[in-house]
């Protein structure tokens, strides 16, 4: 999740932070304290400890978001747009560690945002628009960055990010009590992703 000091691309269109500083400042606190507690305690959480961590009362937290939907596709929003940002910043790295990089953020990523779509689809269908417009951001970045480890040779050109995506949600879903098993999966999925020249 990212701070309340840091300026968040509109990649969805779907962005509506306040534009008095004071107010911006709370909305983007409280967006990184639901993320929190959504993480540690699921998209069930109290908004009342929500509100405690950002440091503000409960009525800030309803002026800004007046239901429990509302917060709930906000932060999946600001997942989202930070996920965005993540691949827009990696242009320095060499292109494999790029990808690299990203996907092992897009493992922690998939599994907060199973969570709270799980809890969102309570009230909207998968192609409501914030759906729709965050699959799309997701999917540009995850292209993007797949697209130039494969025009500079490392990795393999017969997959697609959907393949990619959808194999690394997959590892992000996986229940273990071993904190390095999803590492090491990822690992071998990886390696898997990798060009290699024919014998």
């Amino acid at each position: 999740m990212s701070d309340a000091t840091t300026t968040h691309p509109d990649v969805t269109g779907l962005s509506q932070r306040p534009k008095r500083a004071d107010a911006r400042r709370n909305y983007d606190r409280l967006l990184a304290a639901a993320g929190d507690v959504f993480a540690e305690h699921g998209a069930a959480a109290s908004l009342e400890d929500i509100a405690r961590r950002a440091g503000v009362g409960i009525g800030t937290l309803y002026r800004h978001f007046p239901t429990r939907q509302a917060l709930l596709e906000a932060v999946y929003v600001d997942e989202v747009e930070e996920m965005s940002r993540k691949a827009n910043d990696l242009g320095d790295l060499e292109p494999w560690d790029a990808l690299v990089t990203w996907l092992r953020q897009f493992v922690r990523y998939a599994a907060t945002k199973r969570a709270l779509a799980d809890e969102m689809m309570n009230t909207i269908d998968a192609e409501a628009p914030v759906f729709v417009s965050c699959r799309t951001a997701i999917t540009a970045a995850g292209d993007m960055l797949l697209a130039r480890a494969q025009e500079a040779g490392v990795v393999r050109p017969d997959t697609s990010f959907l393949d990619v995506g959808r194999m690394v949600a997959g590892i992000a879903s996986i229940r273990t009590t071993d904190a390095g098993q999803i590492e090491r999966i990822l690992d071998v999925a990886l390696d898997g992703l990798r060009y290699t020249p024919p014998a």
